[in-house]
């Protein structure tokens, strides 16, 4: 397989030794230097791989559907278009998948997290926290995957109608706390907390590999899967 770069920093660099070793080829690699790179220029692409900055996402996306590459895309801070890029998705008959987190453990943790979550509901003894940690580099606050483990808290649970990122004394509010340290690939944390005993699940990722081997499997799996927005649930057949 055929892969273009779309971003070609720490994470992009690490999907390129995960795909050179599983035997596909880097055919583009687009980094700082060449962001304003041509749709032509994906041409001998079987498929792209988009893990570059939020202000760059929707043009690379546009890009590859102009090129008819089916793309994988990994930066989050870009949703507030998501209805647009769905519409052009579809009409265009593109193929798109993107993801929060393309860690197969993380998406394992998001189905724990919404089955806890439900089981929860009938429990309002228990205050409900999520906690993410992160590299001082990451750029989003609170994290794509923070608002995600939110969001399926929030559907699944009755007691909580929004989430904000900061501690809320509102019992209808989800708190998310971010928190920024040197090195930490991220750790997600959910507390369920009462006066008498408190339950916690985590991921706590140990490397950055983890997000690049689900990235290159999502690429092989949407590579034969054209036509549509997808997102993990659908590449681990949940």
């Amino acid at each position: 397989m055929k892969i273009a770069l779309l971003g070609y920093g720490k994470m992009g660099k690490e999907i390129e030794k995960v795909a050179l070793s599983n035997g596909h080829s880097i055919v583009l690699k687009v980094s700082s230097s060449n962001s304003d790179f041509d749709s032509s220029e994906l041409s001998n692409a079987d498929v792209a791989i988009e893990f570059s900055k939020p202000e760059l996402a929707i043009s690379n996306i546009k890009k590859c559907f102009q090129a008819q590459v089916p793309i994988v895309v990994g930066t989050t801070g870009w949703y507030h278009d998501y209805q647009s890029i769905e519409k052009l998705c579809r009409q265009q008959n593109q193929s798109l998948l993107y993801a929060t987190n393309f860690s197969i453990g993380v998406n394992l943790f998001f189905k724990l997290n919404e089955q806890l979550a439900k089981m929860m509901k009938n429990h309002p003894a228990y205050s409900i926290e999520v906690e993410e940690i992160h590299h001082t580099q990451k750029l989003d606050a609170p994290s794509g995957t923070g608002i995600s483990i939110a969001e399926q808290i929030i559907a699944n649970n009755s007691t909580k109608e929004s989430w904000v990122n900061r501690v809320s004394e509102n019992e209808n509010e989800l708190s998310i706390v971010s928190k920024r340290i040197d090195d930490v690939p991220g750790t997600h944390s959910v507390y369920y907390k009462s006066t008498t005993d408190e339950i916690e699940i985590k991921h706590t990722a140990h490397n950055r590999s983890g997000f690049a081997i689900g990235a290159v499997l999502a690429a092989e799996w949407i590579a034969s899967n054209k036509g549509g927005i997808y997102t993990m649930n659908d590449v681990l057949s949940f």
